[in-house]
């Protein structure tokens, strides 16, 4: 009965060692997985960062592409602000110069008529310049002066003057005692300028 006994005594020895070898491997067995655990939470970080820095690559790149758009805008709208403001220049100096055509074009045809009553009042006598005609066409003619001159024309300076070939046309050559060589002392035609350009050259003898 005692050895009975003591058999059944060693078997539960037995039994409860097995279990807890068991349980010691158990809980080895579970170590492990929670260290292995931690690389997988450190992976999903690690994901989670790189998504972060592309799209925070991929934002930088789109503000990139915007600064560079507007600053191209910008370059655009200064270049047509500046062609624009050298298509204003460019019409005023033509829209000027198309002025200074015209004017000189009526100048050009009113001068023969300056020159005709120049040679009318220079024929006519002594005893008729006080004449009520005579008068009448000496108010005329400085009328007529007058107003040229309010539009800017005036006579080219001629007897007296040393030839410039910017202002003066020689049509021939005479000698005098009271001028020096390269002097103009004859008027032949009268020249004039509007605004200081030349309208008609003066046609003069010059001495020679």
């Amino acid at each position: 009965m005692s050895e009975e006994m003591n058999k059944d005594v060693q078997e539960n020895l037995e039994t409860e060692e097995t279990a807890q070898d068991t349980e010691e491997i158990k809980n080895d067995e579970a170590e492990p997985v929670e260290e292995a655990a931690e690389p997988i939470a450190g992976n999903e970080e690690s994901k989670e960062d790189k998504k972060a820095a592309k799209k925070k690559l991929k934002a930088d790149k789109k503000q990139d592409a915007l600064k560079e758009k507007i600053n191209e805008l910008e370059d655009r709208v200064k270049r047509q602000m500046a062609e624009f403001d050298n298509f204003r220049k460019r019409t005023e100096k033509e829209k000027t110069a198309m002025f200074e055509t015209g004017a000189k074009s009526v100048i050009e045809k009113i001068l023969p008529v300056v020159d005709n009553f120049e040679r009318g009042l220079a024929t006519v006598p002594e005893e008729e310049k006080g004449s009520p005609f005579a008068e009448g066409m000496e108010m005329i003619y400085k009328q007529l002066i007058s107003e040229l001159e309010k539009m800017e024309v005036k006579p080219i300076p001629a007897i007296g003057e040393e030839f410039n070939p910017d202002f003066h046309n020689a049509v021939m050559q005479v000698e005098s005692d009271e001028y020096e060589s390269g002097v103009i002392a004859q008027e032949l035609q009268k020249g004039y300028t509007y605004r200081d350009s030349v309208v008609r050259h003066s046609m003069v003898a010059v001495v020679s």
